[in-house]
């Protein structure tokens, strides 16, 4: 993502330029590599029935470009590992040619108890390290759950940007971009979405689009309204919206996409009950096919 603020920070140049700069961006249409979020394989990782190892190594038999190690499944979470395991899994991904597109944890900023929040804001620091070390770009956090009784969301969202600033400056001091995840939680529209994204206003903050969680207003013209602030993705097999769930149509989101200024890696996450050896295969490949046939459009 390149903004008119990105871009002048390339030095003194105009508004025209800057369009320019994203024009060029926008013609760079190879630029989409497929990772593999491993809350795919969540419930055998969950019950100790595999591993991130095993994992990294299926991604590679799948010829993925890329994985995210999500930090729930490094050993001892939400402590962080041991520099050893860290730096085990750099070496490991760089040896099967598969690059670490991001990692997330959960954390919780909808707390109207500043002493939890600061313990909350010193847990996302620790794992913006975790990501640096491990040389994820991206770390994924949340919001928070829910609006907290006896406030309002306006109230709630004035704290939880300054917390949020507060670990960005941490993630720019480390040089990794922290970024929130839409997950229908405190944030359920696009618009507040938007309205947490500006008020933070930070080149090292941004959005983890899941395709999967708007479900407030019209899914796909949500994700149209936020591509632009994406840095990352969450591509999901299905949308839910009006009380129906129904396939993700990956043209059209590919085409969402393919017109915003993103450029990058396009995670993308299973929920299907089942075997996720199985389950992912399939999905990857229809991931493959839709977004080679929106980038051989004109």
């Amino acid at each position: 993502m390149l903004t008119v603020s990105a871009a002048a920070g390339l030095g003194n140049i105009s508004l025209a330029d800057a369009r320019e700069i994203k024009n060029q961006t926008n013609q760079s249409d190879n630029r989409f590599k497929i990772s593999l979020n491993a809350y795919s394989f969540n419930a055998l990782l969950t019950k100790g029935a595999t591993n991130l190892d095993a994992v990294m190594d299926f991604c590679a038999r799948e010829n993925f470009d890329a994985i995210d190690l999500t930090g729930y499944y490094f050993p001892g979470y939400p402590e962080v590992p041991s520099d050893e395991y860290i730096f085990h899994l750099k070496k490991k991904a760089h040896q099967l040619g598969l690059a670490i597109s991001g990692t997330g944890i959960r954390n919780e900023f909808a707390e109207p108890d500043k002493t939890k929040r600061v313990a909350e804001i010193v847990f996302v620091k620790k794992w913006i390290e975790v990501a640096a070390k491990l040389g994820a770009p991206v770390i994924r956090i949340f919001t928070g759950k829910a609006i907290p009784a006896n406030h309002t969301w306006e109230q709630t969202a004035e704290w939880i940007v300054e917390d949020i600033k507060t670990c960005v400056e941490h993630g720019k001091q480390h040089g990794v971009i922290v970024a929130v995840q839409n997950h229908n939680d405190f944030i359920k529209t696009a618009d507040q979405m938007i309205d947490v994204i500006k008020k933070i206003n930070s080149e090292w903050f941004g959005l983890i689009l899941d395709t999967g969680s708007f479900v407030t207003n019209e899914p796909y013209s949500e994700i149209r309204k936020t591509a632009e602030y994406a840095v990352n993705w969450q591509v999901k097999e299905k949308l839910n919206y009006n009380g129906q769930s129904q396939n993700m149509d990956l043209e059209k989101l590919f085409s969402i996409v393919k017109a915003s200024s993103y450029r990058g890696y396009l995670p993308i996450e299973t929920l299907t009950p089942g075997d996720p050896f199985l389950i992912v295969p399939p999905f990857l490949k229809q991931v493959r096919t839709a977004l080679e046939n929106v980038m051989n459009k004109s």
